[in-house]
């Protein structure tokens, strides 16, 4: 393995490449501490500090700040993250699949490609301002005395230009770096917030048993080091989990040769939607907690409406059951969006293969939507499991683990860090065995390694 490494930077197209994503990495790091002009920073992490961190609004608070990579607790230029973006090429990519006019640009490949990237970059504008607006409104209380409006206008633009800037250097990774831009700056933003978490963890850790309450004493340490390498390989077992489809190629004969006849295979991810199931499903139940806490201000004596604020807390069984059903459902939505088995058989048919004892055609696309919809199932219930992980943990008794340690163990951060890492170990592998260099298995590539 270190021989590995140490190979990496002899090539030096490939030490570039790493050299240029760490850097634009660290820039935009950087300008999570760029503040936007106006805003007393001292005053709002002071109150960020004070408040309720287990109330419903700082929960979701904290989970759109780890889907974005952002910041909002400085209020930031880089505070919306790449979320945004995000969004745009989300609400691009169902309106695919029902406007005709894009439909036909998705058909056209790599043109059309380019064409649908374009119009998600003028779509993030006015998604980065709607949300800036947003966000912007909550921290004109932490304004200088006489300077709201000036804030509010200079946060509009300074968060946009800053979503806007982050955008370009994902594409510039995407250019000239090594990994997918966008993927490795929500994973940094989710990576900054471990040092932190983990330096938490050690100054109430210790070595005695009967630890104090709240703390962490040896076997609590154990447990949390022992449920963190069983959920990392789990969600490497459903991130590169796949069903091999046999594929037959047709024999041609050409002159006096006969060409084709090879055997491969058609592999089927587990996990085809990723960890898009998770994001749609815990950014959907940020809000009836929200919603039900709003009605307690409102009937604050009404016994009815307690009970369904606390059937709706996080953490609760109808929360935990809601979210289970939401994940498994997203998962077959975006499965059915994503995966197109009647283009995958005429893509077949048209190169001439076919999967054996099947009829080219409509029965092969059956064939394909039935066996994808099997495996999406045992898919789905792995991400429900790794999802309500922490909850799991948090409120298992005795442990008394904090939610915020407990969410390293689980949900949509620990699978988005687990596939993008992945995915970065297998480009750089391509690129070493391209140059006649070992990879980092010695048993060949790694498994599931699609480059």
């Amino acid at each position: 393995m270190f021989r590995t490494v140490v190979s990496i930077f002899k090539i030096p197209d490939l030490r570039n490449k790493i050299l240029f994503t760490i850097a634009l990495l660290a820039i935009s790091r950087l300008g999570m501490h760029i503040t936007c002009p106006g805003v007393d920073v001292q005053k709002m992490m002071g109150a960020a500090a004070s408040r309720d961190t287990d109330s419903p609004l700082a929960r979701a608070m904290e989970h759109l700040q780890m889907l974005s990579g952002g910041s909002m607790t400085r209020s930031s230029l880089f505070g919306l993250g790449i979320m945004p973006y995000i969004t745009a090429s989300i609400i691009l990519m169902l309106l695919a699949e029902v406007w005709p006019a894009l439909k036909k640009l998705k058909e056209e490949g790599q043109t059309g490609y380019k064409k649908i990237q374009e119009y998600t970059r003028y779509l993030t504008v006015p998604v980065c301002i709607i949300q800036a607006m947003a966000i912007v409104k909550m921290s004109t209380q932490f304004a200088y005395d006489g300077m709201e409006g000036y804030a509010v206008i200079m946060g509009v633009i300074g968060m946009t230009a800053g979503t806007i800037f982050l955008m370009w250097l994902g594409e510039q990774i995407d250019e000239y770096g090594i990994g997918n831009g966008i993927s490795l700056l929500i994973m940094a933003g989710i990576i900054s917030r471990m040092p932190g978490t983990a330096v938490g963890v050690f100054q109430n850790a210790s070595l005695r048993f009967g630890s104090a309450e709240g703390g962490y004493g040896p076997a609590k340490l154990i447990f949390l080091a022992a449920a963190f390498v069983f959920v990392v390989a789990g969600a490497i077992l459903i991130t590169q989990g796949q069903r091999r489809i046999p594929i037959q190629q047709a024999k041609q004969m050409r002159g006096r040769r006969i060409y084709g006849g090879a055997r491969h295979y058609l592999p089927l991810r587990v996990n085809h939607g990723g960890v898009m199931p998770i994001i749609f499903a815990s950014s959907l139940m940020q809000f009836p907690p929200i919603l039900a806490g709003q009605l307690v201000n409102f009937f604050p004596n009404s016994r009815m409406v307690a009970d369904i604020y606390g059937a709706f807390m996080p953490g609760s069984y109808i929360y935990n059951v809601l979210e289970i059903i939401l994940i498994i459902l997203f998962s077959y939505f975006w499965t059915a969006i994503q995966f197109q088995p009647k283009e995958m058989a005429k893509n077949l048919r048209n190169s001439g293969s076919f999967i054996p004892g099947l009829r080219p055609g409509e029965r092969t696309a059956e064939y394909l939507e039935t066996v994808m919809m099997r495996i999406t199932f045992y898919g789905a219930i792995f991400l429900a499991i790794i999802a309500v992980v922490p909850t799991v943990i948090a409120q298992m008794p005795g442990l008394n683990i904090d939610w915020r340690v407990a969410s390293f163990f689980g949900g949509t951060g620990l699978l988005i860090v687990v596939s993008v890492s992945l995915d970065l170990v297998q480009r750089i592998e391509s690129n070493l065995l391209m140059r006649n260099y070992e990879g980092f298995s010695q048993s060949g590539r790694i498994r599931g390694a699609f480059r």
